[in-house]
């Protein structure tokens, strides 16, 4: 078995150059916003991953994986995580390298003392975008347009109860988690290692 190659991330500044550079030496850049496709099978898709089960954010950072592990340009955008949440995903993402994380919420909406600061976090950073949706804190045609109208190629994953309905139409591929049994219905708390 041959030794991995070395992985190189390329600030946004240099994509142009990268872009260059791999046409002049035949190598693919799949970090860029724009890069060359190996198959025409390959399509910028937006995911929606709803419902009240858990593990909706499990599974868009399993696709996270995959696609750093095949050399994407990732990044994540929390609206509802903390930036003073130490969560073990963001741990996993540092320790890995590469994947651009953005905790831009203040907790647990839930929880929140000033529900209008955490409207104007929510209006900063779109993850758990389906909450701020459904609250009315984001425009949800403003959502639909800005996904439908982005550039280049980019996989979009969106996660959070209750999608709206533009959402569900707008995306390529919906699942939705139902919960059956969880143990915080049995009075066990969450955990380090399975909630964060």
């Amino acid at each position: 078995m041959s030794p991995p190659r070395p992985r190189t991330f390329v600030p946004q500044s240099r994509y142009a150059d990268a872009r260059r550079q791999s046409s002049a030496d035949g190598t693919e850049d799949r970090g860029s916003a724009e890069p060359r496709r190996r198959k025409p099978r390959d399509r910028a898709l937006v995911i929606v991953i709803t419902g009240h089960g858990k593990g909706k954010s499990t599974s868009a950072f399993g696709m996270l994986m995959r696609s750093w592990a095949r050399g994407y340009r990732c990044g994540v955008f929390q609206f509802v995580k903390s930036g003073k949440w130490k969560v073990g995903e963001a741990k996993a993402a540092a320790q890995l390298g590469g994947i651009d994380w953005e905790k831009m919420g203040d907790g647990w909406s839930w929880l929140s003392r000033d529900l209008e600061e955490s409207a104007d976090l929510a209006r900063e950073g779109w993850d758990e975008i389906t909450y701020p949706i459904k609250w009315g804190w984001i425009d949800v045609a403003d959502v639909v347009a800005t996904l439908r109208d982005r550039p280049g190629f980019q996989h979009v994953v969106i996660t959070g109860r209750d999608a709206a309905p533009e959402l569900i139409e707008l995306a390529d591929l919906v699942s939705e988690v139902t919960k059956v049994k969880h143990p915080m219905d049995a009075g066990i708390r969450a955990q380090q290692g399975i909630e964060w």
